[in-house]
């Protein structure tokens, strides 16, 4: 996954960009009491590690594709 293939998911799923700075952007929604930082590096590649806990504190979950 790219990081603009996250940010589209995050927006998809309600989440807003509140501020930016840089290359470090923050993402928060109505109902989730914390932001999300993201690194954002356009269309390079996330790391594994990284995009599961993204995924994680904004509570989305994909299906792991077979």
């Amino acid at each position: 996954m790219t990081f603009n293939e996250l940010v589209r998911l995050l927006e998809k799923h309600g989440f807003q960009l509140i501020k930016e700075k840089g290359a470090i952007r923050y993402y928060g929604k109505e109902g989730h009491d914390r932001l999300l930082r993201l690194d954002y590096h356009g269309s390079k590649e996330i790391p594994k590690g990284t995009c599961h806990a993204i995924l994680k504190a904004s509570g989305i979950k994909l299906e792991e594709k077979k």
